[in-house]
């Protein structure tokens, strides 16, 4: 038995994958931002998977305090992560920026994941084959520092894009410097019927189930264990290349630099 932490698991594919892990008899932590909405569904998948080994912890992604919090939660309750899937997103929303005025996409989608996983990283070393899955996306584009930063404005879908090829070169980044840890980033499929697409786009092309498949192959498959610092395109059913920037060190490290020095804000 796993213990296994998946970010966003309320609905969507991380609430799929949470389900099929469930099924295997995992212990599962669960997390949300509505507490009324995570209980819910800790509920609905300790009756469905007749385990009852489901956990849950509640924070805002997008408030650093609230990551610390939560690590802080997580570190008293479990002495050892086996699997941390940093699953949860977000492409469109009424709010433009956190409460330190960044971009809610970096914010959520890059910040959140990079200041979790490295606040975890005791109890993943505490694992004897710890995974790490982090949730990229067909789209990536360069990322501005500025942006990034949140000193210039740009448009959703350029933030999402840029937000998500930060979230690769770190998953590359921290996959050469803890060898030990097997950690993959993955395009889930593009347009997957989940509410972020249909929000984003008011259309689907694949079921979610597609994504939710992968994300469990990767986070448990033995055929996966030699795959530390590769990306897989679910569109193409395969590893393969990401953005060119993620193989670029230069900009890696001005990306980890920059983004330390907005953590320490």
């Amino acid at each position: 038995m796993k213990t296994i932490l998946i970010t966003g698991s309320t609905d969507g594919i991380g609430k799929l994958t949470a389900i099929k892990l469930a099924y295997d008899g995992h212990q599962i932590i669960l997390h949300g931002r509505n507490p009324g909405k995570l209980k819910k569904t800790l509920e609905e998948i300790k009756v469905a998977t007749k385990n009852n080994n489901i956990y849950s912890v509640t924070a805002d992604l997008a408030d650093t305090l609230s990551i610390h919090k939560m690590i802080s939660k997580i570190s008293k309750e479990y002495s050892c992560i086996d699997v941390l899937i940093n699953n949860a997103g977000v492409f469109k929303s009424s709010i433009a920026k956190n409460n330190k005025n960044l971009d809610l996409r970096f914010a959520v989608n890059f910040i959140a994941p990079y200041l979790l996983t490295n606040g975890l990283l005791s109890l993943l070393n505490n694992s004897s084959a710890p995974r790490i899955i982090n949730l990229s996306s067909a789209a990536q584009a360069t990322v501005a520092i500025e942006a990034l930063k949140g000193n210039t404005p740009i448009s959703s879908n350029e933030a999402y894009a840029q937000s998500k090829l930060a979230l690769t070169m770190w998953s590359f980044d921290f996959a050469k410097k803890h060898q030990k840890t097997i950690t993959i980033a993955v395009n889930p499929g593009s347009l997957l019927n989940t509410n972020m697409a249909i929000e984003a786009y008011g259309k689907y092309w694949s079921s979610a189930d597609k994504g939710a498949h992968i994300l469990y192959e990767l986070a448990t498959l033995a055929k996966h264990e030699s795959a530390n610092g590769k990306y897989f395109d679910n569109d193409k059913g395969d590893f393969a290349k990401a953005h060119i920037d993620a193989y670029n060190q230069e900009k890696i490290e001005q990306l980890i630099l920059e983004t330390n020095k907005i953590l320490k804000r």
